[in-house]
């Protein structure tokens, strides 16, 4: 009973871990950062725009209640300034995005480019909430919104009344369902749903323009109460622009367009270093999304605002969060919309696949890298299972309320947006390209004054922001904290001198000195060698190496180690490396050295001066401090076996 039980552990083991985060490269799955220079196997580019548009497209299932509500009347005006700053803001920032960053990093690998140290983790960390707000709201706002219209239905309303916070979740558990069994297949099911979805939409976009012509009334009805409310067309404009940031959720689509960049095909020809195809490729998505998503926003923002009495808009009427259902309804009969209402709940419930598709795509290139998740984050189904009880516990806390959810999913669009904005200006600049500098730079301004009046008239979306930036980076330390102790170094390449200094020692006791330089003069060897020598009682026909290892970018946590030999003042040998960790550096090549000629290897320090814990932090946050335990610390858990780890000793 004890073997079957293993045996189906180890079996699930292996089912959890199997999927690495390489998606949408259609070969097994591999660290993300071990991808081979081969040619990329995708998906077609529109079957792509497909995926994307299960959150891009969606948003149509809410976004004309929503600029109703939040601009009245001026909705359809307010609404063709949203179209303007999309096609001549977000499109071309992110046409260069793709261009900059083809392995569907985003921004965010544009601008962690630019700071290092842990400024530069810490930048990317508040990022990387940002960016998880932005796609786990979308997985919990856009499953509320199908749940409504799933509960407001005509024929389920008496049956589903206040159950909507339990069907949400159900949609969520569905959805997470979905990528543990597997995702890149499903994207035959976003082409289906988008397919469908945008054509019904179109049923209602033509029967809604045509009730508009036959019933001439509502036009100079509506124009008469805009006249009464604002005086004149500029005064309609103004406040237009004032409050069109409100309607940011309509720019929803372009982060997750490019974060699902990874699935296109491209060209044969393409490599994961020169994309061209891909890039090419996902502009075509960007740019097709982009037009369908304005021609539809347009009309359905008018149709609605002229057709629909203003009351239905509010929390309890028959439009609030399902505004072309309502028209579907009244002027297409039940039967027309029920279907309509089941084609929004579907594409509403999948439309959390880009985001989550965008989160996978993320939080394992970043996360594990850093040190700041444990290995298993590498892998889908773990982290599917984590982001989908997080969606939980977000859609309890927000009673799955659709209006509530709207402010923190605005925030992290136009925080992602802003940063995509200034990073293709600072690219652009560094490019010399004075033109699309001043262009970018315009845009970047028009998207920091949207987030600003976003934040101030919606404060609890950055409020929920912080909430994530504060968890993911309070996380990232303690996974950090907890894996300081790995052997964390990737492979390690010696030159030929180095090469050769190893198998020479190694014909008898191979001894290294760990050595921290200073002025490398020959008095310093001299007297380090006389040192060990005292301290360890060895004798003088022993023979040494120094390991010499200057600490580069601390914050880094996994990186190769380069080991280079040279003789100094014609006797000492020398190696020496530059690494983001002394003591794993000298643990790394210990045991590369012990593996090299089959040997067991000593290495000698001098005990660290100094309070112990204050040692360690220095450790943990520079990469030195601590050196001999550490050390020591380091070989025991790479190592189990006593007799072959590699022996430690202090003076």
């Amino acid at each position: 009973m004890g073997t079957t039980n293993n045996s189906r552990t180890t079996r699930l083991r292996a089912w959890m871990l199997e999927g690495l985060s390489d998606m949408g490269k259609g070969k097994p799955s591999r660290p993300v950062e071990s991808a081979p220079e081969a040619a990329h196997q995708g998906q077609r580019w529109w079957r792509v725009m497909c995926l994307t548009g299960v959150d891009y497209f969606s948003t149509l299932g809410y976004q004309p209640g929503i600029a109703a509500l939040a601009a009245g009347l001026l909705s359809p005006i307010a609404t063709i300034v949203l179209v303007i700053v999309t096609l001549a803001g977000a499109l071309p920032v992110y046409r260069r995005v793709a261009e900059e960053s083809p392995r569907g990093e985003g921004s965010i690998a544009m601008l962690s480019r630019l700071l290092s140290f842990w400024k530069g983790k810490l930048f990317v960390l508040t990022l990387l909430g940002f960016a998880a707000t932005d796609f786990l709201i979308t997985i919990t706002l856009s499953a509320a919104d199908a749940s409504t219209h799933l509960v407001e239905n005509p024929h389920l309303e008496s049956a589903l009344h206040d159950k909507q916070v339990l069907i949400t979740m159900v949609l969520i558990a569905l959805l997470g369902a979905v990528f543990l069994k597997g995702f890149l297949e499903a994207i035959g099911v976003a082409v289906a749903l988008v397919g469908v979805y945008l054509a019904l939409n179109a049923v209602v976009v033509v029967t809604g323009v045509w009730h508009v012509l036959t019933e001439g009334h509502v036009v100079t009805d509506w124009t008469a109460a805009l006249t009464q409310e604002h005086g004149n067309v500029f005064v309609m404009i103004g406040v237009a622009l004032i409050v069109f940031p409100k309607l940011a959720l309509g720019l929803s689509g372009f982060e997750t367009g490019v974060a699902v960049m990874p699935h296109v095909q491209g060209d044969p020809g393409d490599t994961e270093a020169k994309p061209a195809g891909r890039i090419r490729d996902t502009k075509k998505l960007l740019t097709t999304a982009a037009l369908i998503m304005s021609v539809f926003l347009i009309c359905t923002s008018f149709i609605t605002t002229v057709l629909i009495p203003h009351e239905e808009f509010e929390s309890g009427g028959s439009a609030n969060g399902r505004a072309l259902a309502y028209l579907a309804h009244e002027y297409l009969g039940s039967g027309f919309g029920t279907v309509y209402d089941v084609s929004t709940i579907l594409i509403l419930w999948f439309a959390g696949a880009s985001a989550m598709a965008g989160l996978l795509n993320l939080m394992p290139r970043y996360l594990p890298k850093y040190g700041m998740a444990p290995h298993w984050a590498r892998a889908v189904r773990p982290m599917v299972i984590v982001f989908t009880l997080v969606a939980f516990l977000v859609t309890w806390i927000f009673d799955a309320d659709v209006d509530a959810q709207g402010g923190a999913y605005a925030t992290g669009v136009l925080v992602l947006i802003c940063s995509a904005a200034i990073a293709v200006t600072i690219a652009a600049r560094k490019a010399g390209q004075r033109g699309w500098t001043i262009g970018f730079g315009v845009i970047s301004a028009v998207f920091l004054y949207t987030t600003v009046v976003n934040i101030i008239e919606r404060p609890d979306g950055v409020k929920i922001g912080a909430c994530f930036i504060a968890g993911i980076i309070l996380i990232s330390l303690l996974s950090r904290l907890g894996r300081a102790f790995e052997l964390r170094v990737t492979h390690v390449e010696l030159d030929d001198m180095a090469e050769r200094f190893i198998r020479d020692i190694s014909s008898r006791t191979p001894r290294f000195i760990a050595n921290e330089p200073d002025q490398r003069d020959i008095t310093e060897y001299r007297e380090k060698i006389d040192q060990i020598r005292t301290d360890n009682d060895l004798p003088t026909t022993e023979d040494f190496v120094f390991i010499e290892v200057t600490v580069t970018d601390p914050s880094e946590f996994e990186a190769g180690l380069t080991v280079r030999g040279e003789v100094l003042h014609d006797r000492y040998r020398v190696l020496t490396v530059e690494s983001s960790s002394v003591p794993n550096a000298l643990a790394a090549l210990l045991i590369h050295a012990r593996d090299m000629t089959g040997t067991r290897p000593h290495v000698y320090f001098e005990w660290t001066e100094g309070n112990p814990f204050v040692n360690f932090l220095r450790f943990f946050l520079f990469g030195q401090g601590e050196i001999a335990p550490v050390t020591r610390e380091i070989l025991r858990e790479a190592e189990s076996d006593r007799d072959r780890r590699p022996r430690v000793h202090v003076g």
